[in-house]
């Protein structure tokens, strides 16, 4: 029974750690969005009255969180006691699964609680480019592309493809896509900069190893509730006939649209929607979204938090290396994070990069 009565029911206390997860400041708000939900016009404007309805939706789900962590810290308490008094070893496994319980919704509050900034609830745009390298590079931008499109149907988010150009040979020459769900842009910010590939090039006859790169750039998808303004003087539009491989079902009219809003030379296009309206109007929403990202990274800037992710795509300026060989590991450079299962982390699973990432960004 010395094990039971020494046992540390939770690495949490549910009094004192309320504060730290501002469970307070989040029924507060939750109020605040239930009094706009009661509003009889909020229907007038559908699209607001849905980006209020995620809002107070993103909100709950942290207070839930956080309740069944206090039931579950408290079910263990009762049971502990209850071992003590009744000196019942048969319950001691019960008493062990149950602390499992609350660790596991203990690291589910903990994350959340790493979503501080308002974007950190938004859906995210991520874009990947191919470096320097040819067809060794741009194979490895689709391989990236794939992981980060397998993350996502994994947790179950909703992932579309708004911009995806082939390349001629293997792999593609740049890819645009969006993934929304819960805290999407939380998770996903810690993915942008430089990935770096080492391997036995299956391009090369001589089978050499080469090292490719290629970057990754995650943007907040803005909302209805974040207002973006756009001077149409500013904006240079194009169409373009869409690319593909060709066959039968190749695009033969000009539906393609790119806009370069040419203040910041920022430049965002879509090929994959059937008309040229709407490949427009899928283009105007990532080019908001990566000047509201603009305006953002521009006010952070003096805390260093995303330059990392602006450097050349070369040598020396990855955020992660995937060594596939003469040995496999994968490294994140940022935090000093080895995995040496590297397979499971190209078909999707980099959770472990992600929450590293937020908890050692959460500690600075």
């Amino acid at each position: 029974m010395n094990y039971v009565k020494d046992l540390k029911v939770s690495r949490v206390d549910s009094q004192n750690s309320g504060g730290f997860f501002e469970v307070d400041e989040k029924r507060s708000l939750l109020s605040k969005y239930d009094k706009e939900m009661e509003a009889p016009d909020l229907w007038d404007d559908h699209e607001k009255a849905q980006a209020l309805m995620k809002k107070r939706g993103a909100v709950l789900h942290k207070i839930e969180s956080w309740e069944n962590l206090e039931n579950k810290l408290q079910d263990v308490q009762t049971l502990r006691d209850l071992i003590l008094e009744t000196e019942d070893e048969s319950s001691v496994k019960d008493l062990t699964t149950e602390l499992e319980e609350v660790e596991n919704a203990f690291n589910i509050v903990e994350l959340e609680a790493m979503f501080k900034e308002e974007h950190d609830a938004l859906d995210a745009i991520i874009a990947i480019h191919p470096g320097a390298g040819g067809t060794e590079s741009q194979d490895w931008a689709q391989m990236l592309f794939r992981m980060y499109i397998r993350w996502g149907e994994r947790k179950g988010f909703d992932v579309k493809i708004l911009d995806l150009a082939p390349a001629d040979e293997a792999g593609i020459k740049s890819a645009t896509f969006s993934i929304s769900g819960s805290n999407v842009y939380g998770l996903l910010r810690a993915e942008s900069g430089v990935h770096r590939l080492v391997r036995i090039s299956p391009f090369d006859s001589n089978s050499r190893r080469h090292t490719s790169f290629a970057s990754v750039f995650v943007y907040p998808e803005i909302d209805d509730s974040i207002e973006i303004d756009v001077n149409e003087s500013d904006l240079k539009i194009e169409t373009f006939r869409a690319g593909g491989k060709g066959g039968q079902h190749v695009n033969v009219t000009d539906s393609a649209v790119r806009i370069t809003h040419v203040p910041t030379g920022i430049v965002a296009q879509c090929q994959n929607e059937r008309s040229q309206h709407r490949n427009r109007e899928v283009a105007m929403k990532v080019l908001k979204s990566r000047l509201y990202d603009h305006e953002l990274q521009q006010k952070i800037a003096e805390k260093d938090k995303k330059e990392k992710s602006k450097k050349k795509i070369e040598w020396g300026s990855q955020i992660r290396s995937y060594i596939l060989h003469p040995y496999r590991l994968i490294k994140d450079h940022r935090i000093n994070l080895d995995v040496g299962n590297v397979d499971p982390v190209l078909d999707g699973d980099i959770d472990i990069f992600i929450e590293s990432f937020l908890k050692s960004d959460l500690n600075k």
